[in-house]
């Protein structure tokens, strides 16, 4: 008995959905671990997500037999409220040192032998960190220090993460403390396609990081207004997809109006690939993800953090409008820990612990489109009106948040 024609398409609607969302989730997928099934699924459909995600953002694909990967330029190139990260439970933000020190990891990596030794590799990190141009912009690497080497291994436990590399031997807590190497095997295909640009970065003549940055993510010249339009289809979709909240009063004149023209065409487009939802408010718009799967960032969140971050929210939410200085919000972590300390962890009841705390809750917020940090503090973003409580929760009708959005986007939860 023959399977139907719409079962059949049906079935294949689903697989490319899953495979869309797969990329959006993690944009580096192996053929080996967590996440063979959707590499596998990635590679069924190559063909048409490869299309889809060039016309529609920009991005490319690329498939081969042991990776695939998505090469997400996002929408807005100045948001560092997204770092790398740990790869432990602490998931601490990566430091500025940290990031030359993978920057310079991968360089020596692209050089060298399908193996290597940490020791090696630290070495040569060592000697390219030697050019005159890092040490005029302070930085400086021995690596003879425990704290140093501490940084280096956390970013080789990063490029263990990604499948850059594979440990065939030994430990980067014994490299840290002198007593051992650890042996790798260097996956060069990934390597490859680690670096998601639209020109080589030798190519770029720009000084300022800005400068740098738009230079590294510049489509072709815009000389007519069909690629004018393009450009800004591409862009917004990239917002849409890739941020928390798609705020209106963010956007030029121009690329208003093309959203204004084009939202339900944009959204559907979306809607129709990955399950996403729009949801429009007065001041922008969201995609929520009705699945809640496609998510790195959370709140509410379980544990003493979160719940400083959903109370230090409901507290913004009654000053909407207005620069909250961060000495305020922690005068008001310490308020809140003689209501619910003893709910908290021991050290969040510490004397000084305020003060992390705040800066740890606003990270979150910031990174969810909640509020947005100045030079003088924190100014309340209208999605976070979700979190008002009593007279003002009548604000949430003209707010534009979301239940979940994608990851990659940095979600949030009402």
């Amino acid at each position: 008995m023959t399977t139907p024609l719409t079962e059949v398409l049906d079935g294949q609607h689903a697989e490319r959905r899953k495979a869309a969302r797969a990329l959006l989730k993690q944009p580096l997928l192996l053929a080996h671990g967590a996440y063979a099934d959707e590499f596998r699924l990635v590679r069924r459909h190559a063909s048409e997500l490869r299309e889809w995600f060039d016309r529609n953002t920009g991005w490319s694909l690329q498939v081969d037999a042991e990776s695939a990967r998505l090469g997400k330029i996002p929408g807005v190139l100045d948001n560092a409220t997204h770092p790398a990260r740990e790869v432990t439970r602490s998931a601490v933000p990566f430091s500025r040192r940290r990031y030359v020190l993978l920057c310079l990891a991968l360089a020596a990596l692209e050089r060298g032998e399908a193996q290597i030794a940490l020791g090696r590799l630290a070495d040569q990190i060592v000697l390219d960190a030697k050019d005159p141009r890092l040490a005029a912009a302070g930085i400086q690497f021995t690596l003879d220090r425990r704290d140093e080497r501490v940084d280096l291994a956390a970013v080789v436990r990063l490029l263990l993460h990604l499948g850059v590399l594979r440990r065939v031997a030994g430990d980067e807590d014994a490299y840290v403390s002198g007593a051992g190497d650890v042996l790798y095997d260097v996956e060069r295909r990934v390597l490859a396609g680690l670096l998601a640009t639209r020109r080589g970065p030798s190519t770029v003549r720009a000084e300022t990081l800005e400068a740098r940055l738009i230079e590294l993510a510049a489509e072709t010249a815009l000389d007519s207004d069909e690629l004018r339009f393009r450009a800004m289809r591409r862009s917004l979709t990239r917002r849409l997809l890739d941020d928390p909240v798609l705020y209106y009063d963010e956007l030029t004149d121009a690329e208003l109006g093309y959203l204004t023209r084009q939202r339900g065409f944009l959204t559907a487009r979306i809607s129709e690939l990955t399950g996403l939802v729009a949801e429009v408010r007065a001041e922008g718009i969201a995609m929520v993800d009705p699945e809640d799967d496609l998510t790195d960032v959370r709140m509410p969140e379980s544990g003493t953090r979160g719940h400083v971050t959903l109370l230090l929210a409901e507290y913004l939410t009654a000053v909407a409008g207005v620069v909250v200085p961060m000495a305020d919000l922690e005068r008001r972590v310490v308020e809140l820990a003689s209501e619910h300390g003893g709910f908290w962890s021991k050290s969040a009841r510490e004397p000084g612990a305020e003060g992390d705390l705040a800066e740890q809750a606003v990270a979150r917020l910031a990174a969810l489109g909640l509020v947005a940090r100045t030079a003088d503090g924190v100014v309340p973003r209208p999605a976070l009106a979700r979190y008002a409580v009593g007279e003002t929760v009548v604000l949430e009708s003209r707010t534009t948040g979301t239940a979940q959005v994608p990851a990659q986007r940095k979600a949030y939860l009402p």
